[in-house]
Parts: structure tokens; C-alpha cells; sequence
């Protein structure tokens, strides 16, 4: 690794100027999250630097408020065209050192191709081997494969490459005091008083349906939670997802869907997570966002391996049942989807209980 004479500075000819950062986030919302613990020992390690995050511009109001970076920067468009035009600007800004997140050949193109001189990250690939200038070596077992880890470790080892020491592993958010003003606003206008207590239900999982439970599992647990414990249920999703909302709403007299004019926000969801009692979801980026703010969250877990989520799970119960295919980390489940299918709604009302109890 080459040396850095001070931390946080960088020399370009004879004069010391803060050295300029870049991480490349990763696309997900719930990774992102995840790489929450990198960020903040990135900003204490390297205190006096400027930190640019890039990443798509829906990732802007998930991190607003967090004082672990200076700039964001939005990479929303893709194809040749947009990719040569992300690495000139990049080089515009003359960023020092490249902190890539991700494992993707585009994640490291942008840099690499902006001469970016130190570009740290991951090389699972020959490609990704040119493309980055060093980086932690991925843990293997005694055969040479992979060992899934926590996404929480993964990032945090690209910090330490750094010699950025660990500012803890809990993930963290923030939320906008206005974000906040509109979600009592929406309550009230949705009829519901400020002293209810709510849960919030996320059906959605933008990596596919092979990661969400079924809507009438999810009907069924919603009228389960008012009996049992009188908590509200708002349905949240994204706005390409309103129609999951919909078939739980048609199924269940309880459940209320949250902003069905498809107005949702990143920044709007943490605000209600905020508000909320209990989050019910799929592994997708919601239970993140949860878990970032303190609320204890019920997860539905099928097609992925839950040794990636590994962590912070005080306030977490995750649901999963024991048959033989998952994890197969498919988009789309190829036979009758057993893994989400079996796993019943009172197994969400006896997980709600022990995390209210």
C-alpha cells in the first residue's frame, strides 16, 4: 500500500491541500446502509479530507443528514456515453484516492479510466484486478471458495485497508425535521391520531418476487398485529410497487396503504420508520432503513443467504425455513416458491411478540 505522509492529505507539487475521496456506493438501498460503518471510520480516519459519495440520485435523501461526507455526487444514467461522461467528471475533480464499494466492472471504470491514482476495492475478476490499484483480499475457506460474510464486515475491510480504524459496526441514518412535519401531516390526514401505534409492512424487494413473501401472508399477519398487540399497519413500498400495496389493502380491512399517489421518498420512509412501533419486511432495503433507526423489525428471509445481513441483529428476527434450496439467490423462484411460502403469519406474531415482550 503506498504511503500516505499525513492522513488526510494529499501533496500536489510543493503545497498540501486536503485530499479529495470518492466512494462509490453501492445501488442497493439496504448495502448502502450497510456501508454506513465504512463511511464514518472513512471521515474519522481521514478527518481534514473532502469526502465526495457517488451513487444513483435515489441514495441522496437515504444519506442525507449523515455528517460522514461532504459531497454527493448522482450517477443515475448508464451505457458508453454516460460512462465516459461519469469518468471526465471525475477527473474534473480530481479526486486522490477511490474507495469502490461494490464488486461491479462499472463501479471501477469510472475512476480507473479518470486516473484516479489509488483506487482501493475488491478483485474477484481479472478485470476488476486492472481496474483497481490494491485492496483487501475477499476471505476464501480451505478449498479456495468464498466465505460469505456480513456486508457490514466487507465494507469495513476496505476502511481498514485504509488504516481508517472501526467507528463501530452499527449502521446508522438520519431524519430531516421537515421529512418528520410531513409524515404527521400525511397521519393526520390518513385519520390516524399522533398517539397510535404503528407498524410499518414493506412487500416489496426490488431484486425480485423471489424475495417477498406472499401478499396474502402479508394480509393475514396485518390483521394478526391489530388483534394482538393494536398496532396500525401502513402498507410502504416503492412507487413501482403500489400494486402489492393494493392486494394486501384488498385482502386485510386494517391495513392502510402509505402515500398511494406513488409520492414515496427515501427520506419519507425513514421519517415514518421514525414514527413506527415495528417494522414487518422482506430482506430488501426497508429492513435496513429500520434497523438504522432503532426500530425492531420482523424479517421475511427466502432466496438469499443470511450470513450477507449478519449483523446488528439485537432488534431483528429473521424468519426462514429450514428446506433444502434456499439460499439460491435467484430473482425469480423456478419451482412453487416454498421458502417464503411455508413460512406462516403467526410465525410474525410470535416474532413481534419476543421483540415488544
Amino acid at each position: 500500500m503506498p504511503d500516505d505522509p499525513l492522513p488526510g492529505l494529499a501533496h500536489r507539487g510543493s503545497v498540501n491541500v486536503p485530499e479529495r475521496i470518492l466512494v462509490r456506493l453501492p445501488n442497493w438501498v439496504g448495502d448502502t446502509v450497510m456501508a454506513t460503518p465504512a463511511l464514518r471510520a472513512i471521515r474519522a480516519g481521514r478527518p481534514e479530507a473532502e469526502i465526495t459519495v457517488e451513487g444513483p440520485p435515489s441514495l441522496r435523501d437515504l444519506l442525507d443528514g449523515l455528517t460522514c461526507f461532504d459531497h454527493f455526487l448522482d450517477d443515475a444514467n448508464r451505457g458508453t456515453t454516460a460512462t465516459l461522461g461519469r469518468a471526465r467528471e471525475l477527473r474534473r475533480r480530481a479526486f486522490d484516492l477511490a474507495i469502490i464499494l461494490p464488486d461491479s466492472v462499472r463501479s471501477a471504470l469510472g475512476p480507473f479510466l479518470a486516473r484516479v491514482p489509488r483506487r482501493v476495492g475488491y478483485s474477484r475478476d481479472p478485470l476488476r484486478r486492472v481496474l483497481v490499484t490494491e485492496g483487501p483480499e475477499l476471505p476464501r475457506d480451505d478449498a479456495g471458495r468464498r466465505v460469505p460474510i456480513p456486508m457490514v464486515e466487507r465494507y469495513l475491510n476496505l476502511s481498514r485497508h485504509l488504516q481508517c480504524q472501526d467507528r463501530g459496526s452499527h449502521v446508522n441514518l438520519t431524519v430531516k425535521p421537515d421529512e418528520l412535519q410531513r409524515v404527521d401531516e400525511d397521519l393526520k390526514r390518513l385519520g390516524i391520531s399522533p398517539d397510535r401505534k404503528l407498524v410499518v409492512v414493506s412487500p416489496g424487494a426490488r431484486f425480485g418476487p423471489s424475495k417477498r413473501w406472499p401478499v396474502e401472508h402479508f394480509s393475514a399477519a396485518c390483521d394478526a398485529l391489530v388483534e394482538r398487540f393494536d398496532l396500525q399497519p401502513l402498507i410502504a413500498c416503492a412507487p413501482n410497487e403500489i400494486h402489492l400495496a393494493q392486494e394486501i389493502v384488498a385482502q386485510s380491512p386494517n391495513a392502510i396503504p402509505w402515500r398511494p399517489d406513488g409520492s414515496s421518498t427515501l427520506g419519507g420512509l425513514k421519517a415514518l420508520m421514525s414514527r413506527a412501533t415495528l417494522a414487518v419486511s422482506n430482506d430488501a432495503g426497508a429492513r435496513h432503513v429500520a434497523v438504522a433507526l432503532g426500530l425492531p423489525v420482523v424479517v421475511l428471509m427466502g432466496s438469499t443467504d443470511p450470513r450477507h445481513t449478519a449483523c446488528n441483529l439485537e432488534r431483528q428476527r429473521v424468519l426462514r425455513t429450514g428446506v433444502a434450496c434456499s439460499p439460491c439467490h435467484k430473482r425469480t423462484c423456478p419451482i412453487d416458491h416454498r421458502c417464503m411460502t411455508r413460512l406462516a403469519p403467526d410465525l410474525v406474531v410470535s416474532a413481534a411478540e419476543e421483540l415488544l415482550g
